[in-house]
């Protein structure tokens, strides 16, 4: 199969707290802008927007250079359900995740679809954080080979979402996203892997992930608790996680949430992201 050979929908949802100008950008970078193009954008409106970010999706449909299909929903449904409707409005199996305030590198699709093509199931890559002022703050290197990703998705999500490209198909037979706040990607790509997903990271970076001044307040708290409660539970009744992976994660990853925002910043920032210099591009 020749890299021509394979087309690919771009899954892009959109709710009333993004703002019209990280849009327009986000759109552009993953469409406009991309040495591979999707086939097809679709577009999913997770309630009602507000009149400037209506304007600046009416202008990125109206200019884009790919077709865009719209789901539209009259209320908030949620990421969970949102990702649902949008993979059912997808024409093509291999679809590929953006978020409406991150930023796709040039060469990404370029770079991650031929790993499709060569039979993965689900690709990620790194990332590179960078806050309002498009200053890097440091670079996400995802853990690489099936093995690897196997063995630390049991301890932290190995994927970073917002990078990924999948088979529609094999998100469908792990039972697709299901409600979990903050979770639910975490939980779908632990079922691909359980149900025999075969799964590939890059770690080149190459998205830019946006981090805001609340990143780390909503990385915190009670209701993040109870979702990673009931994420942990999932997984040890699947018997993804042992007892003492279970346990360990619990304390480990619960208690996370409960320490304060400065020290979960620094603990985040020591643990998951290395420092970086480059500027964005």
């Amino acid at each position: 199969m020749t890299a021509t050979d394979l087309s690919f929908s771009l899954l892009l949802p959109v709710y009333l707290g993004d703002r019209p100008e990280y849009f327009t950008r986000a759109f552009s970078s993953a469409v406009t802008d991309q040495i591979r193009r999707p086939a097809e954008v679709v577009l999913v409106r997770d309630g009602p927007i507000s009149p400037a970010l209506a304007d600046a999706v009416a202008a990125a449909i109206a200019a884009s250079p790919v077709e865009v299909r719209r789901v539209d929903l009259d209320v908030n449904v949620g990421l969970a359900v949102a990702l649902t409707l949008g993979l059912a409005a997808c024409r093509f199996d291999v679809v590929a995740r953006m978020d409406a305030d991150d930023i796709s590198l040039p060469e990404r699709f370029a770079k991650q679809l031929p790993a499709i093509e060569e039979g993965c199931d689900l690709v990620g890559t790194g990332m590179l954080e960078f806050n309002e002022l498009d200053k890097i703050l440091g670079r996400r290197v995802p853990p690489v080979g099936q093995a690897e990703i196997t063995r630390q998705a049991r301890f932290r999500d190995p994927f970073n979402h917002p990078t990924v490209v999948y088979r529609k198909s094999a998100v469908e037979a792990s039972g697709g996203y299901r409600h979990l706040p903050l979770m639910e990607d975490y939980w779908l790509f632990a079922r691909m892997i359980m149900n025999g997903a075969t799964v590939r990271n890059l770690p080149e970076p190459l998205v830019m992930y946006r981090v805001d001044s609340g990143a780390y307040n909503r990385r915190g708290g009670l209701s993040l608790f109870r979702s990673e409660l009931a994420l942990q539970r999932r997984l040890l009744a699947d018997r993804f996680v042992t007892p003492g992976q279970f346990l360990r994660n619990v304390i480990v990853r619960g208690g996370y949430r409960f320490v304060p925002v400065v020290i979960r910043r620094a603990v985040y920032r020591r643990m998951a992201v290395s420092k970086h210099t480059d500027t964005p591009q």
